[in-house]
């Protein structure tokens, strides 16, 4: 099957859809804005994942869900060229760590959270090779696909309801006159209260608190809704004329206009 393409035109959710439906064995490389994802499957469904500088070892997902410390992380890490993830994953279990079931779960958790990450994807280029199969160094596992797809389209419809409702984030926030006292706000809600200012473009807060575009959206959607903040232009930058637009909203100041330019082109 040749998958090469623009994200433009198919999403993530079709393409895992195809691989699905197709039963493919192989790895969908997308190249993103910024960084490059690799989804490696076998028989359609998903094996390993990895999004931009990490690796996806075993190591790093441990540790990540708290089942290693830093100081046995970097243990770990100091040794990596010495074993192969499996060769690890015994290590630990024999060793009492981890069991078998915690490494398989944890596994599929952070390549389901990946892959939750790509479905924002909407600029950028994929394609699917067959001759690159699941990494013989990693451990595998057998994710099937439904669930995700099905997650997939719904956070797409989000998405598409929020950039509805939120069009730009180069827009500005500020506060209305509702006070924030018996308000109760989540910790993302706080990340974003504590930098509502009109010289803060909403784009400008997400990047400070490392959320992505839908995060942001999301967030200030529920702001919004509760009646707290406003979208507002940053401050300091001055509205460009629209050349669409009429330069007076009067009907008999238009039709004036309208007649002296009619006029005008008569002469000519």
């Amino acid at each position: 099957m040749a998958l090469r393409g623009n994200l433009r035109d198919f999403t993530v959710t079709q393409l895992l859809n195809l691989i699905n439906l197709a039963n493919r064995t192989g790895t969908l490389i997308l190249d993103g804005p910024s960084e490059q994802a690799h989804l490696a499957f076998r028989d359609g469904k998903l094996a390993y994942a990895r999004v931009g500088k990490e690796d996806g070892s075993l190591a790093l997902v441990l540790h990540k869900a708290n089942k290693i410390n830093a100081n046995q992380y970097r243990a770990i890490a100091d040794r990596a060229g010495q074993m192969t993830d499996k060769e690890l994953g015994l290590l630990l279990i024999n060793a009492g760590y981890v069991t078998q079931e915690d490494i398989l779960l944890n596994l599929q958790k952070y390549f389901t959270d990946l892959v939750r990450k790509l479905f924002t994807w909407v600029e950028g280029f994929f394609r699917f090779e067959n001759e690159i199969l699941p990494p013989q160094d990693r451990i595998n596992v057998r994710l099937d696909l439904e669930n995700i797809i099905i997650e997939g389209s719904r956070q797409l419809r989000e998405l598409e309801h929020l950039q509805d409702e939120i069009p730009s984030l180069d827009m500005a926030l500020k506060f209305t006159d509702r006070p924030l006292s018996n308000v109760n706000l989540s910790v993302d809600e706080w990340k974003v209260v504590k930098f509502v200012d009109p010289k803060n473009t909403m784009r400008q807060i997400g990047k400070t608190n490392g959320l992505s575009d839908i995060e942001v959206r999301r967030i200030v959607y529920g702001l919004l809704q509760a009646g707290l903040v406003e979208m507002t232009r940053p401050a300091g930058v001055v509205q460009a004329p629209n050349p669409k637009q009429f330069p007076t909203q009067d009907k008999d100041e238009q039709k004036t206009l309208i007649n002296k330019l009619i006029g005008r082109i008569r002469t000519l």
